[in-house]
């Protein structure tokens, strides 16, 4: 509230220190909050891409595992997935966009060739060696999706914080610190009317009291100056009587 600001000079510097420093923070958190929603929707796009591959790659899975399993049986599709002897590696690492740091993945040993697979060839068809790459794209399309949508997520957190930020300046604190400096700048000014006035008043009075003490030293040379005259008037009567 402005009315528990004491109006003092010292303290109206003060907000408008504050009120130089909220305004510059509150054009870069604009500003930041501008590029972040121009990267997030870049990542949305990619997201939305990332996610139909990610259905299509799905549903092409399903279909190849299940033609497998159709004309080879359970047994040998299971056989040739427990013969895999190199699992996939994920690494992590970190990417900072706009100041939001998130996850860059990388995979190795994804997409294998036919003899990476661990099974026989001789003992397989190419059914099952369908299925086995089909769920390599998959597996290479879920790594790609999980950076996509964990960026979006971080970027999207980092959004809603800038925004709540952004507003926080615009709607509350810099209100509040213009209604304290206006505030202030009313009671100085009347602060200074009132000085003013007081200065008039003195300065009124101190000119009436120097009126007043020339106008009683006048009186006083002019009331010396007729008791002069009387006395050199009576000194002369005496001598004219003679």
């Amino acid at each position: 509230m402005a009315n528990d600001v004491k109006p003092t000079r010292k303290n109206l510097m003060a907000i408008e220190d504050r009120i130089e420093l909220s305004e510059r923070g509150h054009g870069t958190l604009e500003k930041k909050r501008d590029g972040l929603i121009m990267e997030f929707m870049d990542i949305l796009d990619k997201a939305q891409d990332v996610r139909g591959d990610l259905a299509q790659d799905y549903e092409d899975a399903q279909k190849k595992i299940n033609m497998a399993r159709a004309m080879e049986g359970d047994v040998a599709v299971r056989g040739a997935a427990s013969a895999l002897q190199e699992h996939p590696e994920i690494t992590t690492e970190s990417k900072n966009i706009m100041g939001v740091v998130v996850p860059q993945i990388e995979s190795s040993r994804v997409s294998k060739s036919l003899d990476q697979r661990g099974y026989g060839i001789m003992g397989t068809s190419a059914r099952i060696d369908e299925a086995a790459e089909a769920y390599e794209d998959l597996l290479e399309s879920i790594i790609l999706a999980a950076e996509v949508e964990t960026a979006m997520k971080k970027m999207l957190r980092e959004i809603e914080t800038t925004k709540r930020r952004v507003n926080a300046l615009e709607f509350k604190l810099l209100p509040e610190l213009y209604e304290n400096q206006e505030y202030i700048e009313q009671k100085l000014e009347e602060q200074e009317r009132e000085e003013t006035f007081r200065l008039k008043k003195i300065k009124e009075k101190k000119e009436a009291e120097e009126k007043a003490e020339r106008e009683a030293e006048r009186a006083a040379a002019e009331e010396a100056a007729l008791e002069d005259a009387q006395s050199e008037t009576a000194a002369q009567s005496p001598a004219a009587n003679q």
